[in-house]
């Protein structure tokens, strides 16, 4: 082991963050042997990686988001792997970011324990002189320095250039986490490594759409169920009581007897809360905090089964699964916005009006005019389906498009003599009401994703009234929700 730390010399601590950099066993093994943590028994003992903080550790790269359960040891696993860059890297800023000023000093005293702890090689050589407080340790024969923040500070990392920046509890910072995100990662030098890392609270925020563009972001995605954690484990469950979905995790994760045990006991303390605190599925678990306003169970259980769109155009912005068909009808419903590229979205869906299944749905920036246009094209290709245009605000330039300019002479006229939708305190309750019964009853008749994750973050506001909760849109639901209230009438009148 002497070998291992030599004198502790500056370059033997640049020695030990090439092992680092190499990754693979040499790391894992150096990871072990330097730093320390303490168990439930309150004894320091080797930080030796679990089976979170491996399946971590092997495919991590330089943007990380990990999605995880609690206590899974994984915030205590990257907090080590800077620690131990900054002490390795000279000219290293590493800058630690919690959701709460209690969290954060949490999450030090850990810092501090690696620190303290130390092989005494590395305590007594060029770390001897390291300067350790509250929130900041300097490591001035290396000139690197680990900080810790709070969310709450709106001018956390300013002035400085990062090297490796943990954002723990992303889903529960305070105030505009996505502005706060946005001025770290600015700080972010180009080398640097980023993880953004949280148990998850709610389908709309700035953790789950960090989630959702990482694709798009070139961010690699963890995702760590509870079961990865040995301690989380009971009384096994008797084969006979095995419910089906028991038995498919059992057969699709190897789940033994007594982790179905432990996840009862999860179901019957956390009812509700236990897929978002106690996470098994990368998308239920992003429950909807607040109270959302249609039946979750049953949203998942079809976001489970719906399969990509037969057709796509406008590059994913319409997407067809039902291409019309001579001699039915259909209707097509518009919920239009101003256009522009930020804000709502103008939003359409196609509906079979005998059947009621969702052929095609739409959703785009567009001005009025383009709306209009839009509309009247996919109606048409709809065998000049009945169109249904919400009225208010934009509605009224877009049906004056369509009936002065467009010429479209199949156009939805309400009982008022009106032509369009109204959408008022009198009939938006109702016509919401009917989407969320048809997710329950009929849910095979809804075919888009898009449009299903929309109604799983349809949420209770404040004030009572439902609709998208904070940073998340329902142009897609309140469009759905005027074509089955149309078609209903519409059916109403035939009988």
């Amino acid at each position: 082991m002497e070998d291992l730390w030599g004198n502790g010399t500056r370059e033997d601590l640049v020695r030990l963050g090439g092992m680092l950099d190499r990754g693979g066993d040499d790391a894992l093994h150096l990871t072990g042997k330097a730093l320390k943590i303490r168990n439930k028994m309150g004894q320091n003992v080797d930080l030796r990686a679990n089976r979170a903080q491996l399946a971590y550790a092997e495919r991590a790269r330089q943007r990380n988001i990990v999605l995880k359960a609690r206590q899974m040891g994984v915030t205590t696993w990257i907090a080590g792997w800077f620690f131990l860059k900054t002490i390795t890297h000279p000219g290293t800023v590493t800058v630690e970011v919690a959701h709460t000023q209690e969290a954060a000093e949490a999450i030090f005293r850990i810092v501090h324990r690696f620190l303290a702890n130390l092989p005494e090689p590395l305590r007594e050589g060029a770390l001897k002189s390291a300067k350790a407080t509250a929130r900041r340790i300097a490591i001035p024969a290396l000139d690197s320095e680990y900080m810790i923040e709070t969310a709450g500070d709106r001018n956390a990392g300013r002035g400085l250039t990062i090297t490796n920046l943990h954002c723990t509890e992303l889903a529960r910072w305070p105030g505009d986490p996505a502005e706060t995100l946005c001025g770290l990662r600015a700080t972010l030098s180009p080398w640097g490594e980023l993880v953004m890392e949280s148990t998850p609270m709610g389908a709309s925020g700035c953790f789950w759409q960090e989630w959702k563009d990482a694709d798009r972001t070139g961010t690699v995605r963890h995702f760590f169920p509870w079961w990865l954690e040995e301690a989380y484990a009971a009384e096994p469950v008797a084969e006979p009581s095995l419910t089906g979905t028991e038995r498919q995790l059992m057969e699709k994760y190897g789940l033994s007897p007594e982790k179905i045990g432990y996840r009862r006991q999860l179901q019957e303390t956390f009812r509700g809360l236990a897929k978002q605190e106690y996470a098994e599925d990368a998308t239920e678990c992003f429950l909807a905090s607040g109270e959302c306003v249609f039946e979750t169970a049953a949203i998942d259980a079809r976001l489970r089964e719906v399969i990509d769109p037969a057709e796509v155009r406008r590059r994913g912005e319409l997407r067809i699964w039902l291409p019309p068909q001579k001699g039915r009808r259909y209707l097509v419903a518009l919920d239009p916005a101003g256009g522009g590229t930020q804000g709502d979205y103008t939003a359409a869906q196609v509906l079979d009006l005998e059947t009621g299944f969702q052929c095609a749905e739409l959703q785009a920036h567009l001005t009025p005019f383009e709306a209009a246009q839009e509309a009247a094209a996919l109606a048409r290709e709809y065998g000049n389906a009945l169109l249904v245009v919400e009225r208010n605000n934009h509605g009224a330039g877009v049906l004056a498009y369509l009936d002065g300019v467009l010429r479209y002479e199949h156009l939805y006229r309400a009982d008022d003599g009106k032509d369009g939708w109204l959408t008022s305190t009198r009939t938006r309750r109702p016509m919401i009401g009917k989407l969320g019964a048809a997710l329950v009853d009929s849910p095979q008749l809804f075919a888009s994703e898009r449009l299903l994750r929309e109604c799983r973050s349809f949420v209770r506001q404040v004030n009572g009234e439902p609709g998208a909760q904070a940073g998340e849109h329902d142009d897609c639901v309140l469009a759905m929700a005027i074509a089955l209230a149309v078609r209903d009438e519409r059916l109403t009148r035939l009988q």
